[in-house]
């Protein structure tokens, strides 16, 4: 067992919150009275404009005399629409990730030979450094990969003989490294933790240098390093839908902030993976497993509509669940029709959930992605005719008829999103030029200093 941190003084602890209760009380008035963006919003719903960027296309909605105006989803890469990249690796029966991981890194699809050059990079770039494994993730186990991926990926700038070079070809250079080697210590960090936290065997694989990235995480994680194609052809496919999704999520602007700074991408790719953790972001897919856990256990007949309804009414009220009021996996930013990754997604679990027994809960998944519009329409007072799944609500699915353990799902989205952080960081190095600092309007109102001796 790990030895844990000494327990602070929860009475200073307990008096200092509630200090700051009556300053953290702000009314929503107030944001309207200064203009402020929450969540750089606009008032409609749309992102505020913070930049441009040439790598990926989120398109949900239209603009019509000042309304939005629905649309089924489409997600661009560099251009070229996420369905046309899928049908082609699916067609021509290959491995897409590595290829998706060029296009977005250089801006073009790359000849077979500029493939095969990029893909041998990847795969010798794919070990960990000398002892990095038993100094850096064993002696100091995280029970969230999350936590571990990315103080790793702090480590490795001090095996790095050049880390705070920001021009592009270093950039690019520790990028490919970090594409490379995410699977390697995700599936280190995840045994870690079974020996530490559970009390179990340790299963630490070597990469395989000439293995896709999607056959290296099931070989690294499984502790017979087996898998079916099909299988590795399915996780490929989601670490596909996850590279890249524009520059206004919240982890992609998260490298985009701390790059405008001028710090070394180990610290700006570190930054990132603490936004995606977040259960508002990548962590959702866990939380949409943790929901329908929830579902399963408090619904009788699942096939019953009526039942499920009652059930999703009592989760947007805060009355189960985990009380937050929310139906994970439900809705989007920008999405309005539909979610396009989770159209791809959907459609390739079909076939193998009725392959591996899960027919039930992926119609489960369906019921409730059907029910939610009407049930939040309900609940919040209004018509809701529009609201899509998105990618989380069929992800976590995928990933557990794979076998995956949960505490790898955000983990394996950091292990495809590390692509479009690099690109972006490039692309923000290269046409960003200042830094990015927005403005907050001060509240406090100027008081006397009061000596010590003076205070109550």
């Amino acid at each position: 067992m790990v030895n844990q941190m000494k327990e602070m003084d929860p009475e200073m602890i307990r008096a200092i919150c509630e200090q700051l209760q009556p300053l953290h009380r702000v009314s929503r008035d107030v944001f309207t009275k200064y203009g402020v963006k929450r969540g750089l919003r606009n008032a409609d719903g749309t992102g505020v404009l913070a930049g441009i960027t040439r790598l990926g296309n989120v398109h949900g909605y239209l603009l019509n005399e000042g309304e939005r105006e629905p649309i089924e989803g489409h997600l661009t890469y560099r251009g070229i629409d996420i369905y046309d990249l899928l049908y082609a690796f699916q067609n021509e029966d290959r491995f897409g990730f590595e290829e998706v991981g060029y296009l977005l890194l250089s801006g073009s699809l790359p000849t077979r030979e500029q493939l095969d050059r990029f893909t041998e990079m990847i795969g010798e770039a794919r070990s960990l450094p000398d002892n990095f494994t038993e100094d850096m993730i064993m002696r100091a186990p995280s029970r969230d990969i999350m936590n571990k991926l990315a103080s790793a990926t702090l480590a490795l700038y001090s095996y790095d003989p050049n880390p705070d070079d920001i021009s592009t070809e270093n950039i690019l250079r520790q990028g490919i490294s970090l594409m490379a080697k995410y699977p390697v210590i995700i599936s280190h960090a995840y045994q870690a933790r079974r020996r530490y936290f559970e009390g179990q065997s340790m299963y630490l694989h070597v990469p395989d240098p000439k293995l896709s990235t999607a056959e290296n995480i099931l070989r690294l994680i499984r502790p017979d390093e087996s898998y079916t194609d099909d299988e590795a052809k399915l996780l490929d496919r989601c670490l596909i839908l996850h590279a890249e999704h524009g520059g206004g999520n919240n982890s992609a602007f998260a490298t985009r902030v701390t790059t405008s700074s001028g710090t070394d991408t180990y610290s700006s790719i570190a930054a990132a993976v603490g936004s995606l953790k977040g259960p508002r972001h990548g962590g959702a897919n866990l939380k949409v497993v943790q929901m329908f856990n929830d579902i399963k256990e408090h619904v009788a007949d699942w096939k019953d509509e009526d039942e499920v309804y009652a059930y999703l009414l009592r989760i947007l009220r805060g009355e189960a669940n985990d009380g937050s009021g929310l139906i994970y996996g439900m809705g989007h930013a920008i999405y309005t029709l539909s979610d396009p990754r989770a159209v791809s997604l959907k459609a390739a679990a079909r076939p193998l959930a009725e392959k591996k027994g899960y027919s039930a809960e992926f119609e489960l998944i369906e019921t409730v992605e059907r029910l939610t519009p009407k049930a939040f329409g309900e609940v919040r007072g209004q018509d809701v005719k529009v609201m899509c799944a998105n990618v989380d609500m069929y992800s976590g699915l995928v990933y557990k008829m794979l076998g995956i353990p949960e505490e790898m799902f955000t983990p394996l989205f950091a292990t495809a999103r590390i692509v479009g952080w690099i690109a972006h960081r490039m692309e923000e190095v290269a046409f960003g030029g200042r830094i990015i600092r927005p403005a907050f309007k001060p509240l406090s109102k100027n008081v006397k200093y009061v000596p010590i001796a003076n205070r109550k």
